[in-house]
């Protein structure tokens, strides 16, 4: 599977070649460098959207082929109880 990342853009210039990129792997579209849409085959997002795969077992697939970076969280988030 190829994850695809594209602007939007790009998306409104070349719908056909996102179109074919989906038929290897979602297409992530950004808006002003945040992904804001995904552009799935209909066959992917009727095998997710059934609820037959859990993000875990699609996270898992031998043959996925992506960059998870969940962002680290700053200081100052965690506070101690306040006991008073």
């Amino acid at each position: 599977m190829t994850v695809t990342t594209i602007t939007s853009r790009e998306f409104n210039q070349d719908t056909s070649g996102a179109k074919k990129a989906a038929a290897k792997g979602p297409v992530f579209i950004t808006d002003r460098g945040q992904p804001a849409h995904v552009l799935l085959t209909i066959e992917d997002y009727m095998r997710l959207s059934k609820g037959d795969v859990s993000l875990a077992d699609a996270l898992a697939q031998r043959d996925a082929d992506f960059d998870f970076e969940p962002p680290r969280l700053g200081s100052g988030l965690i506070k101690p109880a306040n006991l008073d």
